[in-house]
């Protein structure tokens, strides 16, 4: 009985990140950046200025700072599946899936930027000053009432993808990559997981955001200090790294070693499909914690246009470097996944290598795992109120240590298809609400172009 609703319930998430769903987020990106005017390229350097805090007002409403908000979101979004998600599409779908990730992480940064300017504009500020936004808001704030049951929906979907995508999930894989590097019991590093997060979660979004201004920076250049050893060292075969990603993404990949080979579609799907739940770009997840941000709608939306290129042209493609110059995604007898990627930094750092990964796996679960946890508040907050929140913060910490030590596979499964389900509400806001972010766009612009938005610094 549960073997088969096991295979039920992994037929049901497959079904939901299946290509009518790839498609829509990929076309959703591709439209949203011609609408807007290619805001990726156009607003990339002022997006720098803004998070470095030369626009900063001391009167806009909100909790955290930019740079904050940007973090927060950013610890959700860099997470497993930039090392053992690059791995498997990589190993299934050959180099060529690496230039079509980059293709999905370009087209999102308007997607995000787009998800993120109506969570600014349409979220709730209680009389305390907290912050509370999201796509269940934008729908409710902007939307005729018709829509709220979708926005309920929403909300619901978003409390149950943050129990199993964005906690049991993560604390179930650092538990098991600390174990195979150092042999602690799964149960002893659920507890510290439990007692690290609690003295985190306590404090709120404002807490949240000191810990993830720290965290994020380092654990992305502890990666990336790994990922420059490597092409010091295999500098000779950067270019060949090149022509393999460029003719793969065009002609698919040929049997390399035990590599099946890969035709173009499935090239293009494997990278697609890995930046996209990688990046979450059309999710609206990142969305609810930059509602937070002391900021203006199309400010913050030009900040959120830098997650994808942080989390998937960046970090991605560290994961993707570390394989390619290594030879350890065709290598025989090695799982795709975070053992493949330890195995290629293994193989020219030695078992610094190992360590480096282990530690960044561990440092991207469980920062996944605090910000998720604020965007399942969001979520209840928006069904219950307010007042649950503390009920659902102690049982969200007790579902790490159970994520750590059980195995969760139905869970998981029915937690990974409802989180590619989010997709649906939120884009149809952001369809609807297009002509809105188009004239804030265009206000902003003007703005700025007569000296009215100026920095404040």
């Amino acid at each position: 009985m549960l073997e088969t609703l096991k295979q039920v319930t992994g037929d049901f998430a497959g079904l939901v990140w299946g290509v009518p769903l790839v498609l829509l987020l990929v076309g959703s990106g591709v439209l949203f950046t011609l609408y807007f005017g290619f805001p990726q390229l156009r607003y990339f350097k002022h997006a720098i200025e803004i998070i470095m805090g030369k626009y900063d007002n001391p009167k806009d409403k909100g909790e955290i700072s930019h740079f904050q908000a940007l973090c927060a979101a950013l610890s959700a979004t860099v997470g497993l599946g930039n090392i053992a998600g690059v791995a498997v599409a990589v190993s299934l779908g050959g180099p060529g899936a690496v230039f079509w990730l980059w293709v999905a992480g370009f087209i999102g940064m308007c997607t995000k930027f787009t998800e993120v300017c109506l969570a600014l504009k349409y979220r709730d500020v209680s009389e305390s000053g907290s912050v509370h936004g999201g796509p269940m808001f934008v729908i409710k704030n902007a939307l005729p009432k018709s829509f709220f049951p979708i926005a309920w929906i929403y909300a619901l979907f978003v409390m149950l993808s943050s129990f199993g995508a964005g906690n049991m999930f993560q604390s179930n894989q650092m538990a098991a990559v600390i174990k195979t590097s150092a042999g602690i019991p799964e149960w002893v590093s659920g507890i510290v997981f439990c007692i690290g997060a609690a003295l985190i979660l306590i404090g709120g979004i404002k807490r949240i955001g000191q810990v993830t201004e720290k965290m994020v920076p380092a654990m992305v250049g502890l990666y990336l200090f790994g990922a420059i050893w490597i092409l010091v060292a295999r500098f000779e075969f950067i270019p060949d790294m090149f022509i393999q990603i460029f003719s793969g993404a065009f002609a698919g990949t040929a049997a390399v070693g035990g590599f099946a080979g890969s035709a173009v579609k499935d090239v293009v799907i494997m990278g697609i499909r890995r930046a996209t739940f990688s990046n979450e770009a059309g999710m609206g997840s990142a969305a609810m914690a930059h509602s937070a941000a002391k900021s203006t709608p199309i400010q913050e939306g030009i900040v959120a246009l830098l997650e994808p290129f942080i989390d998937t042209i960046v970090v991605c493609t560290i994961t993707a470097i570390a394989l390619l110059l290594t030879g350890a995604w065709s290598a025989q007898g090695v799982a795709a996944g975070s053992e493949m990627t330890a195995h290629a930094f293994e193989t020219v750092m030695g078992p610094a290598g190992r360590w480096i990964v282990t530690a960044t796996v561990t440092l991207f679960a469980f920062s996944t795992i605090i910000s998720w946890e604020y965007y399942g508040e969001q979520g209840v907050t928006f069904i219950f109120g307010q007042k649950y929140i503390p009920v659902y913060r102690w049982i969200f910490i007790a579902f790490i240590f159970v994520g750590s030590v059980a195995h969760l596979d139905i869970v998981l499964n029915i937690s990974d298809a409802v989180y590619g389900l989010l997709a649906i509400p939120n884009l149809l806001a952001c369809y609807m609400l297009l002509p809105k972010v188009k004239e804030m766009l265009n206000d902003y612009a003007a703005k700025r172009k007569s000296g009215e938005i100026k920095p404040f610094k």
